[in-house]
């Protein structure tokens, strides 16, 4: 790493951050000597501007002054890296040297490539659903700036408005569906007064004997008597009706404020534009304040990618994986025939998706694995080349995570001084591909830190895709615990270090999942003398290989057509089933497709070229055709068919056309015109 056309500037704050000026700049390999500052922001920013002045390209260490810095230079264009919290306020701060140079050389790293954008628009039409009394005064607030309706649910103590300013319904909610600028929500009328047809004149109020209508105008259903004295009074206006049929209701809106007291949407991930505070005065003043701002044009990255090619879902009806459907948080991931459909507006950008995929098919782009794999390669090859040893790298988000991390560097001990943390949009995103990349780039121990307070499913994945990695390096003979995933910043403390590669890779990881995989691992497998070539994983893990019954295979090749990773392949010259390992994602379709259940999956990892290379799984006899001495099926798939239909009164005059090609069924058809047909049999 050199940072030879760049211009560092370092402060330890206050001589709090023990800095080694003489270490730092060998290890970034500067061309000029370092100098480090006790007070960049204050007494030394007059030496600061003077020294920005004119270069765009600028890294300065430090996160808290950014404003200021920003400020004085004059310039946007400035990088900042945190080596306060994240290193030098540590317990182990003076021997954080090696994590101080990889930090800062990841922060001097160019930037990935902007992931695409979904677009959002809102014109402020807000449903608030609820209770009469506080959908109504919530109603009340937001119509001065939103442009509001309003959705209650049963009778109760609250009064309409005296005006009729915005749409008011009731009932009960049955469907709700949409993002920011496009829910729609339909719901079934159940009172018989009809709140968008009542003119509000009182004159059922007046006239029912229960008193069983108040102002808010619905009808307490169980107080009625059924004098039907509200309808006679009602009149022409229509608006109660006891028998209504059209009850089904459906209206569009670019946002929803949920009152109810159990929220109508249940994803862990909710929706951009609806709010579910519940009945919390302080949360729905909250929601209320953050509904008033989605007004106009959004943007949101677009976090994956997706190539249906390659996809394990499903084919002719068979069901394969599921893996992304079951892990995503926010339901924007649904079955669509043989493949999957992630609807963008609604993807909350976790990435679950993508660590779980075996194939590969469902990708991250926010960033991509080969930026991210390249700030994980510079950052541990600079650590290395400093002298640090057992380098661990601890993966945290940019919202609750990076506030853990840097509250844990203020008010605790701080991070050792082997942790180097590696910020990413989410922890979930983290899958087999980068975990196992970092242990071939030299790390000793990958950690991702979950903020979430209620353990979720992807905390849950990603333990899985962990223990399969944890599987593979340990029966390669790499000893200790590599892979885990820690709920506190203290935990950093408890993991000792494990073995970790001689020698680092070299290779960059690649966009193709699979790809990243077989280098990593074929690295890791190098390393030792005598790695093991097959590995046994539990169920449920990407690699594997099939075992077929010969007795009940008739060669019929349909797994062929349903393998969607080309595992499973032809033979031009005998009739043959053909396996490589390498491709097997173990996603069961051809074991679900045979329409004899020969096949079963056998999870394991076979390693080197053998893993590349077509076995043959069944072969069988080829039959010939009786009268042209072609072959065109297999003896055992023929003869079965001929037990089958044998007896069978269609064939009592012989089989021998059923063992013949296609082209001499036709031959012999025609060629036997005194052969009995159905136009001979009437009615």
């Amino acid at each position: 790493m050199s940072l030879e056309s760049k211009t560092l500037k370092v402060c330890s704050c206050n001589r709090t951050v023990p800095l080694d000026a003489k270490a730092l700049a060998a290890a970034l390999k500067s061309g000029e000597p370092l100098t480090v500052h006790h007070e960049l922001c204050r007494k030394d920013a007059g030496a600061f501007q003077a020294a920005v002045g004119g270069h765009d390209d600028v890294i300065v260490a430090c996160t808290q002054e950014a404003a200021l810095f920003n400020e004085i230079s004059g310039s946007s264009n400035i990088r900042f890296v945190n080596v306060r919290e994240q290193a030098g306020w540590s317990s182990q701060g003076a021997a954080a040297t090696p994590k101080i140079a990889a930090l800062i050389a990841v922060a001097a790293l160019p930037e990935p490539e902007p992931a695409p954008a979904v677009e959002f628009k809102s014109q402020g039409q807000v449903l608030v659903i609820g209770p009469a009394a506080a959908a109504l005064d919530w109603a009340e607030r937001l119509s001065g700036q939103l442009e509001v309706s309003v959705l209650i649910s049963g009778a109760g103590q609250a009064e309409l408005p005296l005006e009729r300013k915005y749409p008011v319904w009731s009932g009960k909610v049955t469907a709700l569906a949409g993002w920011l600028g496009a829910f729609e929500v339909e719901w079934r009328q159940e009172n018989p007064i009809d709140l968008e047809l009542c003119t509000r004149c009182n004159a059922c109020v007046r006239a029912c004997p229960e008193h069983a209508i108040g102002f808010d105008y619905q009808i307490d259903l169980a107080k009625c008597k059924d004098h039907r004295e509200c309808v006679k009074a009602c009149g022409d206006i229509g608006a109660i009706d006891f028998s209504r049929t059209d009850t089904a209701r459906k209206e569009a809106f670019d946002l929803v404020l949920d009152l109810s007291r159990e929220p109508l949407l249940r994803t862990h991930e909710l929706p951009q534009g609806y709010f579910a505070p519940g009945d919390d005065p302080l949360e729905q003043a909250l929601a209320a304040q953050k509904l008033a701002a989605l007004v106009g044009e959004f943007e949101k990255p677009r976090f994956f990618s997706y190539n249906p090619r390659i996809c394990a879902h499903s084919r002719s009806g068979k069901q394969g994986c599921n893996a992304c459907i079951d892990v995503c948080s926010s339901g924007a991931i649904r079955a669509d025939a043989d493949h999957v459909k992630v609807e963008p507006h609604l993807c909350a950008g976790c990435g679950g998706c993508a660590t779980v995929c075996p194939s590969g098919a469902m990708s991250y782009a926010y960033p991509k694995v080969p930026d991210l794999g390249m700030r994980l390669k510079t950052a541990l090859a600079t650590y290395r080349d400093a002298g640090g040893k057992d380098a661990c790298i601890l993966f945290h988000d940019a919202t609750d995570g990076r506030s853990a991390l840097l509250s844990y560097g203020r008010k605790g001990k701080g991070l050792p001084a082997r942790v180097i943390p590696i910020e990413c949009f989410h922890v979930a995103s983290i899958g087999m591909d980068l975990i196992l990349g970092a242990m071939a780039y030299g790390a000793s121990q990958v950690m991702a830190l979950s903020t979430e307070k209620v353990a979720d499913g992807y905390v849950a994945a990603l333990k899985r895709q962990m223990g399969y990695a944890e599987t593979i390096v340990n029966a390669l003979g790499y000893a200790g615990r590599h892979f885990s995933v820690i709920e506190n910043m203290g935990e950093a403390w408890e993991v000792e270090p494990a073995a970790s590669v001689a020698k680092a890779a070299r290779f960059n990881l690649s966009a193709e999942k699979r790809t990243t995989l077989d280098f990593a691992i074929d690295h890791l497998a190098k390393q030792k003398s005598q790695p093991k070539d097959v590995i046994p994983l539990p169920a449920g893990a990407p690699f594997g290989a099939l075992t077929v019954n010969k007795q009940t295979c008739t060669l019929c090749k349909a797994c062929i057509g349903a393998c969607p990773e080309s595992a499973l392949i032809d033979a031009t010259e005998t009739p043959s089933l053909r396996f490589i390992e390498r491709n097997c994602v173990q996603c069961g379709l051809c074991a679900n497709t045979c329409p004899e259940n020969a096949i079963a999956l056998v999870p394991r990892l076979l390693i080197g070229e053998k893993a590349k290379e077509p076995v043959t799984l069944n072969e069988a006899e080829p039959f010939n055709c009786v009268r042209c001495g072609k072959p065109f099926g297999t003896r055992q798939m023929v003869e079965n068919m001929l037990g089958k239909l044998g007896a069978h009164s269609m064939f009592a005059g012989g089989t021998r056309r059923l063992q013949m090609c296609g082209d001499c069924r036709v031959v012999d058809m025609v060629e036997n015109k005194a052969e009995a047909t159905i136009f001979d049999y009437k009615k």
